[in-house]
C-alpha cells in the first residue's frame, strides 16, 4: 500500500511537470507572437510616418514650384511694364525730337 501511494504520487508528480511544461511552452509561444504582433505594429507605424514625412515633403516642394513660378511671373510683369514705358518714352522722345526739329524763331529786336 505505501507502495501504491509512492507511484501515485510519482504519477502525480510526473503529470504535475508536464502540465508546467506546457503552460511554460504555451505561455513562451504567447509571449512571442505578442513581440511579433508588437512588431509589425510598429513596423507599420514607422511606414505610416515615413509616407506622412513623404507627402509633406512632396506638398512643401510643390508649394515651392507655386511660388517660384508667382515670382516668375511677376518678374516677368515688372519687365514688361518697364519695356513698354521704355518705348512709351521712345515714342515721347520722337515726338517732343520733332517738335525740336522745326527751326528757331528769334524775336529779338535788333536795338543798335
Amino acid at each position: 500500500m505505501l507502495q501504491d501511494v509512492a507511484i501515485q504520487l510519482q504519477k502525480e508528480k510526473l503529470e504535475n511537470l508536464s502540465h508546467a511544461k506546457l503552460k511554460e511552452e504555451e505561455s513562451r509561444k504567447q509571449k512571442e507572437e505578442l513581440d511579433r504582433m508588437i512588431e509589425e505594429k510598429k513596423s507599420k507605424i514607422e511606414q505610416e510616418h515615413l509616407r506622412a514625412i513623404l507627402e509633406q515633403q512632396q506638398k512643401e516642394e510643390e508649394r515651392y514650384r507655386e511660388l517660384e513660378a508667382l515670382q516668375q511671373q511677376k518678374e516677368e510683369a515688372i519687365r514688361l511694364k518697364k519695356l513698354e514705358e521704355e518705348q512709351q518714352r521712345a515714342e515721347q522722345m520722337k515726338l517732343l525730337g520733332k517738335n525740336k526739329a522745326r527751326p528757331k524763331l528769334s524775336f529779338a529786336l535788333g536795338f543798335k
